[in-house]
């Protein structure tokens, strides 16, 4: 069963919970990848409460999201399994089906055609609404530095930011 939330009652919570670590699903065609994160705000635009989250090019959730657009937020919550966190974000879906080899389930999304990760059970649904690449010359110098370091070729792994309506939240029971 879901029980349906309003997130800003529950934004402490999530906010915690993303500095710690969350997992975020995205899905197409017929197949879906979970990442973990712990990158992202919530915040109000356009009337709308929203979701942001920053996704490298290099990986493979970032194809996901550029062919659907929706992804999925799980949250743990007390007893929910805390090694998901590590394992889905030292693995890349493209080398397994991480459900499968971390055994974890999933829930069918209501508004997205992405599922929610069962273990973590504090969910958003999340439509795609602005995106937009990180501007290298925006960065200060030191994060530039810190979080882009550049690779053998001279080039660095910046994200694109995914900002989405959060269009569903609720709590698996």
């Amino acid at each position: 069963m879901k029980k349906e939330i309003n997130v800003l009652d529950y934004a402490s919570e999530i906010m915690n919970a993303v500095n710690r670590g969350v997992l975020l699903t995205a899905a197409a065609d017929g197949k879906a990848n979970t990442m973990s994160i712990s990158w992202g705000s919530l915040g109000i635009e356009w009337n709308r409460v929203l979701f942001t989250t920053f996704v490298r090019l290099s990986r493979y959730t970032f194809e996901f999201l550029e062919k659907n657009g929706e992804f999925t937020i799980s949250i743990p919550r007390e007893g929910s399994p805390k090694k998901l966190i590590a394992d889905c974000g030292s693995n890349s879906g493209r080398d397994m089906d991480k459900a499968k080899v971390f055994g974890f389930s999933y829930v069918a999304g209501e508004t997205v055609n992405v599922p929610a990760v069962k273990e973590y059970p504090l969910v958003l649904e999340c439509k795609v609404v602005y995106k937009q690449l990180q501007d290298e010359k925006a960065i200060a110098p030191d994060d530039l530095e810190k979080f882009y370091p550049k690779d053998e070729s001279g080039k660095r792994d910046i994200h694109m930011a995914y900002t989405a309506e959060i269009t569903k939240a609720y709590i698996l029971e």
